[in-house]
C-alpha cells in the first residue's frame, strides 16, 4: 500500500487527484492539504510515502515545502505538479529534493505511474522535457553548484560522455545504441556517476551538469 498526501491551494484539483488514485488498491490517500506549510506538517503526522505536490501555493510554496521535507523526511518522497510544463519553479522543484514533475493536464495512468516510480525512488521526469527546462531556466555557471562535481576529473572519459549524453536528453536505450554498448553497461556507468557526483538520482545529475557547464542551454536534443 502506498500511502500518498494530496497538497494543492485548489480544492476541486485535490478532489480530482483523490479520485484517482483512490479507488487503486495499491493507493490510500492519507490526507489533503491546502498549502506547502499544511503539506509539512500533514506529512510530519501522517508520514506518506510520496506527496503529490502543487508546486505554486500560498503560504508555502511547493519548492519551499519540498526542501523542508527532504530535509526532515527523507523517506517521504514528492512528486510536483504544475499547470505548466515549461515553469522555472520545477526546475526549483527538482533542485531542492523532488523526485519527479508532472504537468497537471496529465492523463489519470500517467499520474499512477509516476506515483508508482517515485515511491520506488527514482525520477518520474521525462528525459526530454527535463532538458528543456534546463536549457530556458538553468544558466551556466556563475551560480552556486548544487551538486556539480567538486572534482569532475574522477569521472572516466566514458563516465563523462554517458553524463553529457544524459543531460542533452537521451534516455539509456539512446546512450546504449549510440556508444555501441549494452543498457546494462550504460545503468552501470550512471550508478558511478551519481555516486562521484554526489546525486541521488537522474535529474539531479542533469541539473548537475547544466550547473558545472559540461552543457550549456540549447544543447538539448529536443
Amino acid at each position: 500500500m502506498i500511502r500518498v498526501l494530496i497538497a494543492d491551494d485548489q480544492p476541486l484539483v485535490r478532489r480530482g487527484l483523490a479520485l484517482i488514485l483512490g479507488p487503486d488498491p495499491d493507493f490510500e490517500v492519507v490526507g489533503e492539504a491546502e498549502d506547502g506549510a499544511r503539506a509539512v506538517a500533514l506529512a510530519h503526522e501522517l508520514r506518506p510515502d510520496v506527496v503529490v505536490m502543487d508546486i505554486r501555493m500560498p503560504v508555502m510554496d511547493g519548492v519551499k515545502a519540498t526542501e523542508e521535507l527532504a530535509r526532515t523526511l527523507p523517506g517521504t518522497r514528492v512528486l510536483a505538479l504544475s499547470t505548466f510544463d515549461m515553469d522555472e519553479y520545477v526546475v526549483a522543484a527538482l533542485r531542492a529534493g523532488a523526485y519527479g514533475f508532472l504537468p497537471k493536464d496529465i492523463s489519470p495512468e500517467e499520474l499512477i505511474a509516476a506515483v508508482r516510480i517515485v515511491h520506488t525512488g527514482e525520477a518520474a521526469v521525462a528525459p526530454r522535457l527535463l532538458s528543456r527546462l534546463l536549457s530556458a531556466y538553468v544558466r551556466t555557471p556563475e551560480r552556486p553548484r548544487s551538486w556539480a562535481a567538486e572534482t569532475p576529473a574522477e569521472l572516466t572519459p566514458r563516465e563523462l560522455e554517458i553524463w553529457r549524453l544524459m543531460a542533452t536528453g537521451r534516455g539509456n536505450a539512446e546512450i546504449a545504441a549510440e556508444l555501441d554498448i549494452s543498457v546494462s553497461t550504460v545503468k552501470n556507468h550512471i550508478t558511478a556517476i551519481f555516486g562521484k557526483l554526489g546525486v541521488r538520482d537522474r535529474a539531479q545529475a542533469v541539473i548537475a551538469a547544466y550547473e558545472s557547464g559540461l552543457v550549456e542551454a540549447g544543447t538539448g536534443s529536443g
